[in-house]
């Protein structure tokens, strides 16, 4: 497998073929502003890793929790901060039903345990079921999840205070993550950042 280290893009996190300096971003981050202020990933979503996250995520195999949570906590130490909650993204109750299972609330408990954070379990609900997001173009996968999202409760008042990490299992193109973080911020939140175990790695030259 390939895990990711720097150098990254420092907003989303994508692997640079070499360094630029501290605090680079890729083209497309520096194009267009993000919801998400800090994306880190694993390892790379491929031919080598994609029977891990498959076996966790359709097999519901829980045995490598414990290194996907210290591998996620390594990759993700820059979103990572004392005031930090875990928030997994939510499914909906229907594709819940049938897995029995939100393979991204297990990586945010794994997570926990390994860093001591709280997960905010049922902040974020998702009220409508989208299809699959397998074969879309990124804006496909955008329109997908518009407004997919909402808050399913209150929210504490110190919510801009905190450092909300999302937790998913894949990072395509950022649009579950973004349209999760956008109804985050549209309840107040200040700061949100994500954390996944894998993501699918296009090659970037980060100076075009």
């Amino acid at each position: 497998m390939t895990f990711l280290e720097q150098p990254w893009c420092d907003a989303c996190g994508t692997p640079f073929p070499y360094a630029i300096g501290r605090g680079g971003v890729c083209a497309p981050c520096a194009a267009r502003a993000l919801p998400l202020s800090c994306v880190r990933s694993a390892f790379v979503y491929d031919e080598q890793s994609r029977a891990l996250v498959f076996q966790l995520k359709h097999g519901g195999r829980t045995d490598g929790l414990k290194a996907f949570a210290r591998w996620m906590a390594r990759a993700g130490h820059d979103c990572l901060c004392p005031s930090a909650v875990l928030v997994p993204v939510p499914l909906h109750p229907k594709r819940l039903r049938q897995r029995r299972f939100n393979q991204s609330l297990l990586l945010a408990r794994a997570l926990s345990r390994e860093t001591g954070l709280e997960v905010a379990a049922h902040w974020l609900e998702r009220v409508r079921a989208t299809p699959s997001q397998g074969g879309l173009s990124a804006k496909g996968r955008a329109r997908n999840v518009a407004g997919a999202f909402k808050l399913r409760t209150k929210l504490p008042a110190a919510l801009k205070d905190l450092n909300l990490v999302l937790v998913d299992d894949v990072y395509t193109t950022g649009a579950t993550l973004s349209a999760c973080a956008r109804a985050l911020k549209r309840a107040g939140a200040a700061n949100v950042s994500a954390i996944t175990l894998a993501r699918v790695v296009k090659p970037v030259d980060p100076l075009k």
